[in-house]
């Protein structure tokens, strides 16, 4: 992974990572709890803060920090965990009217990571953004505040 995608101290950021190819995949609330319910066992069992976060169609975006320092870590075995757990949910989902087509694109991006995995879900960066001002943190605060409001209006 790159460095400037990693985290280097117990600090809050703002981070995004997002489904390969921009996937609409979080259209359905099935697969959001998934995700919901995995950052809540990141929460109660591998230390992860999360101030606030946003699930859009395609991609998450969260402010957070972890206590022990490991933040990069976390994120490695939530987003990894998610990929598996939500793969599994479509190729399962009788309803899913795009399964095929969503299956076929994680295998696509599969074969083509420097990995070489059978299937990719997540793109591999998270975008960490430290926020070391409040100023900064208002900021990202007062857009998910504009996200909401756009989602709820």
């Amino acid at each position: 992974m790159s460095e400037k995608y990693k985290t280097h101290c117990d600090g809050l950021y703002f981070i995004s990572f997002s489904v390969v190819g921009w996937i609409d995949v979080f259209t359905r609330r099935e697969y959001q709890e998934i995700v919901i319910d995995s950052i809540a066992y990141c929460q109660q069992h591998k230390n992860l803060k999360i101030y606030c976060y946003c699930i859009m169609p395609s991609h998450i975006h969260f402010i957070s920090y972890s206590e022990n320092g490991e933040l990069s870590n976390i994120l490695r075995d939530l987003k990894a965990f998610t990929a598996k757990t939500l793969i599994k949910a479509i190729e399962e989902n009788p309803e899913e009217s795009r399964k095929e087509w969503m299956l076929n694109k994680f295998e696509y991006y599969g074969s083509k990571s420097p990995q070489k995995q059978k299937n990719q879900f997540w793109k591999h960066d998270n975008h960490p953004f430290f926020l070391f001002t409040n100023k900064m943190i208002q900021q990202k605060l007062i857009t998910f505040t504009t996200i909401l409001l756009k989602l709820v209006l």
